[in-house]
């Protein structure tokens, strides 16, 4: 086993069998803890929220006369909001949130200004509230992954900014020479997501680009928003929580290195392939391709490492509810990356375009990589920071089966419909309306894991105010005393 000479338990934030290391970085956790619980209850609402509207998307795909008599439920306006709702309400208020305190820990730093994070969030949030009103009213742009209106957008590129730079000081002003595998991944997404979204918005929205650029831009943008913002955060994540838990190193820091700057300079490229057959220079496309089947080395490194880190360590693995939802979401990561590099192969491509297959593939990397490994993020960070339990274990298991079950059920449904629909819009013999109708059955299936999320969803967001509330119930009650035995403690 290969790793860093100070990647030894003893000497860094991943152990914490020091009571000089346990105390720092309890007080690191009370300095960033009324941020990330903002964050953190931000982030649920907008899942709540968010998984509502994907309801109502599920079944107008098959039901498409629901609710048709209400202008602002319709299908392109709700899945608009959905998306939206999900990818910078859940995605990127769970991201500050969890990024966020690990970089403070892995930083060692302290929390100076929590002040300007509260009111950055606060800010997000109400651009992003403002946002989802304005699609579901009639204001949304015609461009997917950017469909909030324009007049909302610069609040959440301000409160963007005050959050992003809050990450990168914390990272400069840390105590020691040495830079972990998880710092790498937050500081490089803290950088490329402004990158992405700023340079997407004023290619196609403020400064609209000639032709077929725009198109370019979209997919560049919307490729990369889960590939350089969500994954890296999802990876730093598991990167630093699989071996805070099992209290062991990961397995090769040199196998972290050539994974990380793999990703780095592969991903960008790989969104082109979704404009296959366009009207694309063709460079630009076989690019893409070359890009995408390239993400193999990252995939494939990433998975030797984490699954050599919990090798001898499986019942650890399940008895643990973060490693649980944590191992689920890395294996989701290997899956779901090598099905992206086979759809960028010309022979597949011709396949899955334009079917419910991509959609599939979709929720395979937002939901069961990213958001399962988030889930286990929280699940570890909520007890450090309110120094109590989680109240229900029942409610973790029923979290955790709801969301396996319901986004196994959800891919396997749509990339098999989605397969034989790309087989029969291929053959010229099989009416287009016949296709459709043979779609119903997956997308009914679509519904019902639906329904099986909704119930994990709701007993992740009914176990986390519980532990919430019961918090703040101690706390009223005990007052001082409980804030003197905290700064006691080291804590405070």
């Amino acid at each position: 086993m290969s790793k860093s000479p100070s990647n030894s338990p003893k000497e860094n934030p991943y152990s914490s069998a020091s009571a000089k290391v346990r105390a720092e970085l309890s007080e690191i956790d009370a300095s960033i803890r009324t941020a990330a619980l903002f964050f953190v209850t931000s982030a649920i609402v907008w899942l709540i929220i968010g998984t509502v509207f994907a309801l109502l998307v599920a079944f107008k795909a098959h039901e498409p006369n629901f609710a048709s008599s209400y202008e602002f439920l319709t299908f392109g306006r709700v899945r608009s909001a959905h998306l939206n709702a999900m990818a910078l309400g859940w995605t990127s208020n769970v991201i500050f949130a969890v990024g966020l305190w690990i970089m403070a820990r892995l930083s060692r730093f302290p929390i100076n200004h929590g002040g300007m994070l509260l009111i950055a969030g606060f800010f997000w949030n109400i651009g992003l509230t403002l946002g989802i009103y304005g699609i579901l009213f009639g204001d949304l742009t015609s461009v997917e992954w950017l469909e909030i209106p324009h007049y909302a957008t610069p609040l959440l590129a301000i409160s963007y900014t005050m959050i992003g730079v809050w990450g990168i000081m914390a990272f400069r002003f840390r105590k020691g020479d040495h830079v972990y595998v998880s710092q790498w991944y937050i500081l490089a997404a803290l950088f490329w997501f402004p990158w992405l979204y700023v340079v997407a918005q004023l290619m196609i929205i403020w400064f609209p680009a000639r032709g077929v650029v725009q198109s370019v831009t979209n997919w560049w943008f919307a490729h990369n928003f889960l590939g350089l913002w969500m994954t890296p955060m999802a990876l730093a994540t598991a990167y630093y929580l699989i071996p805070k838990v099992l209290g062991r190193p990961i397995y090769s820091y040199y196998l972290s290195v050539l994974g990380f700057w793999s990703l780095a300079i592969f991903y960008n490229w790989a969104g082109m392939h979704h404009l296959i057959g366009g009207p694309i220079p063709v460079w630009i496309i076989s690019a893409g391709i070359v890009g995408s089947v390239m993400m193999v080395v990252p995939v494939i490194v990433v998975g030797i490492n984490h699954h050599m880190s919990v090798v001898g360590f499986h019942k650890e693995v399940w008895h643990s509810p973060t490693l649980r939802f944590i191992v689920f979401g890395a294996i989701s990561y290997t899956l779901v990356s090598l099905f992206g590099s086979a759809m960028a192969l010309r022979s597949v491509n011709e396949i899955t375009h334009f079917t419910h297959f991509t959609v599939g593939h979709a929720h395979h990397g937002v939901y069961a990589f990213f958001t399962m490994v988030m889930f286990g993020g929280v699940y570890y960070m909520m007890p450090r920071l309110l120094k109590r339990e989680w109240p229900s274990a029942a409610l973790i298991k029923l979290h955790f089966w709801g969301s396996a079950i319901g986004i196994t059920l959800m891919v396997v449904a749509l990339q098999t419909g989605g397969w034989i629909q790309g087989m029969q819009m291929n053959n010229p013999d099989i009416l287009f309306l016949d296709i459709v109708q043979g779609t119903i059955p997956w997308l009914k299936a679509r519904s019902v894991s639906g329904l099986f999320l909704t119930v994990g969803h709701f007993a992740f967001a009914i176990n986390f105010f519980w532990m919430l509330f019961a918090a703040g119930s101690v706390r009223a009650k005990e007052g001082p005393t409980l804030l003197a035995k905290l700064k006691e403690g080291g804590v405070a």
